[in-house]
């Protein structure tokens, strides 16, 4: 009889809300995120896409860039996977880790105000990919940089894709 109940309960834990953390969330990237983000807009891909079409709001997008890596052998070549994304969205790759370096804290920032032509009251969008922390952590950076209109777009170019929207290759704003 407890093994039924267990097995009962299992759909419940796996519809749980997934809480905001106080902070950033530092580990486990690619795990299911929260509904919410305390001072910023939530939307979907519906919304989003009404938005770009709308032109009024910047699109960060903030999917991490692998580096190339050490000690490749002379003479290997080095391909990048190229980032299909939505068109006119700013790269700004690694900003959305919980802990971030001060120069990546800087190239975030003058991500930003390119973006936004410097002005935090310009609204702006956060995004990477389908149940990625990254984006969170780069919307709720946002705000505590004192932009007022952050939107987070939680499904990301996964969401977009989905929907047939169309993607465009990006290559990562220069640091």
């Amino acid at each position: 009889m407890r093994w039924a109940l267990a097995l009962a309960l299992v759909p419940l834990a796996a519809l749980a809300e997934v809480p905001e953390p106080e902070g950033y969330r530092e580990d486990e990237y690619r795990a299911p995120v929260p509904d919410t983000l305390a001072g910023a807009i939530v939307v979907g891909s519906e919304e989003a896409h009404a938005l770009w079409q709308g032109g009024t709001v910047a699109f960060l997008d903030v999917l991490p860039r692998a580096p190339k890596p050490e000690k490749l052998p002379e003479g290997t070549i080095w391909h990048e996977k190229p980032r299909l994304s939505i068109p006119g969205a700013l790269w700004l790759p690694n900003v959305g880790y919980g802990r971030i370096a001060e120069e990546t804290d800087a190239y975030f920032r003058a991500g930003l105000a390119k973006a936004t032509g410097g002005d935090r009251a310009h609204p702006v969008l956060f995004f990477c990919l389908d149940e990625c922390w990254m984006s969170w952590n780069a919307a709720k950076r946002a705000l505590e940089y004192g932009y007022r209109t952050v939107y987070w777009y939680p499904e990301g170019t996964d969401g977009w894709e989905f929907m047939d929207y169309p993607l465009e290759e990006l290559t990562p704003e220069a640091q």
